[in-house]
């Protein structure tokens, strides 16, 4: 595979900085060596050549600033979750092996949103989390009606379609912004 030794300059080239500049934002040195990981992965597996790369720290800095923003996402929907969980009375809490199948189910919906632009992300999260009816997305998104029944409707199904999978026993796949990243600088 030609690539392979453009990319090996790339990492070589931009690797240590692009760690230290996510350890800054992470505050954690172990996340930012996932990070960078998973910034180089992106490369691998983009549809845009490393020798085409014209400057390759801007380059870099996008991929990885889309990874910060999904894992903060992420996070936060974590955090909201257990929150939500810690409201609970003592009786309600799950046991466990509830817990873990809620988490495996959340990994599943997650999953199931990432594909989603983010306009869609972002209504079906205002419907199901902050409880806001279709007109208040609309409003509020600065789209029209029939686009959130159109974005809610495409989450419903990834959803269903994730959870069904998770039913078959089917393990949720991993998330990578690679495919979304590649049309995004294609387009670019």
């Amino acid at each position: 595979m030609p690539a392979i030794p453009d990319v090996q300059l790339l990492y070589t080239g931009h690797h240590q900085w692009l760690q230290q500049r996510l350890q800054h934002r992470l505050g954690n040195a172990a996340d930012a060596q996932d990070m960078a990981a998973d910034t180089f992965v992106c490369v691998l597996s983009s549809a845009t050549p490393p020798d085409a790369i014209r400057e390759p720290r801007a380059f870099l800095t996008t991929i990885a600033k889309r990874l910060l923003i999904n894992h903060w996402r992420r996070r936060d929907l974590e955090r909201s979750y257990l929150e939500a969980l810690g409201a609970q009375p003592e009786p309600l809490m799950p046991s466990p092996e509830e817990l873990a199948v809620l988490q495996e189910t959340l990994a599943h919906v997650a999953n199931a949103l990432d594909g989603l632009p983010l306009p869609a992300q972002q209504a079906f999260l205002l419907s199901q989390l902050d409880g806001l009816g279709y007109e208040a997305i609309a409003e509020r998104l600065g789209i029209s009606h029939s686009t959130v029944r159109r974005h809610m409707a495409e989450g419903f199904r990834r959803i269903a379609l994730a959870l069904a999978r998770q039913d078959a026993g089917i393990a949720a796949p991993v998330r990578s912004a690679a495919p979304a990243l590649a049309e995004s600088l294609n387009a670019g």
